[in-house]
């Protein structure tokens, strides 16, 4: 009714600088895009520095990520079957003990090196890539990455997720492992190892989306099983 009455009013005297005020259509706002903030989350300090919390909850979405039970479950498979004198031993038994172990390997991974190791260090448990850098730079930055990485405020700092927590973890799978030696030249031989294979790591995150880009296969998809194998191949070395 009010409309209706302000339109007869604007008939009887379209000069009336009011109404015509009122009546003025108000611009359309644009629409704000949609951003996958999970995405944004896991891209790290490019969107804010991680709380502890933040790293809790990234560690938990690692540890049950969809791809990475599979992986476990299929090399569980893969080795039991290959070697049933292995000290897992054969059948369902040695396959439940393979899927527990590796799966204790990969929260004990995750626990140190994405949430309490760098909460305490104030480290940012991401990979950064460098997408627009040489090839050379690149790979060398895939492999000191294991050593040296970026902190919670972007600054550079000693990686000490990989270098103390590959030690905390080497230690804990002593007492849990079955057949693994658990003396010091054997510990130090695994961890050696462990700090040499790390950068396979980043070297897939680093290069598999822009292999994936080029075949037009879906990036995430690719990167996170081909992840999966290599960090559960180095962790059960």
């Amino acid at each position: 009714m009010v409309e209706s009455a302000a339109a007869g009013a604007m008939a009887s005297n379209p000069a009336s600088p009011v109404l015509s005020a009122s009546l003025k259509p108000e611009p359309c706002l644009p629409l704000a895009p949609l951003i996958d903030w999970y995405a944004r989350f896991l891209s790290g300090p490019q969107v804010k520095r991680l709380t502890p919390k933040q790293k809790a909850w990234l560690a938990t979405r690692n540890l049950i990520d969809p791809f990475n039970g599979i992986t476990i479950l299929g090399e569980a498979g893969i080795s039991v079957a290959a070697n049933s004198h292995s000290p897992y031993g054969p059948g369902m038994p040695g396959y439940g003990r393979y899927v527990g172990v590796s799966f204790t390997q990969d929260l004990t991974g995750e626990f140190f090196g994405t949430f309490l190791i760098p909460s305490i260090a104030h480290q940012d448990p991401h990979y950064h890539r460098l997408p627009d850098a040489s090839l050379k730079r690149r790979i060398a930055h895939a492999i000191y990455q294991v050593v040296w990485t970026q902190g919670d405020d972007g600054k550079g700092m000693v990686n000490y997720a990989d270098l103390v927590g590959f030690a905390i973890d080497d230690a804990i799978s002593n007492l849990y492992v079955p057949g693994q030696k658990t003396d010091l030249p054997a510990s130090a031989e695994r961890y050696a190892t462990g700090l040499a294979t790390a950068p396979i790591d980043n070297f897939i995150t680093e290069f598999v989306p822009d292999v994936a880009r080029r075949i037009h296969v879906h990036d995430v998809l690719v990167q996170r099983i081909i992840n999966q194998v290599a960090k559960t191949g180095s962790a059960g070395q």
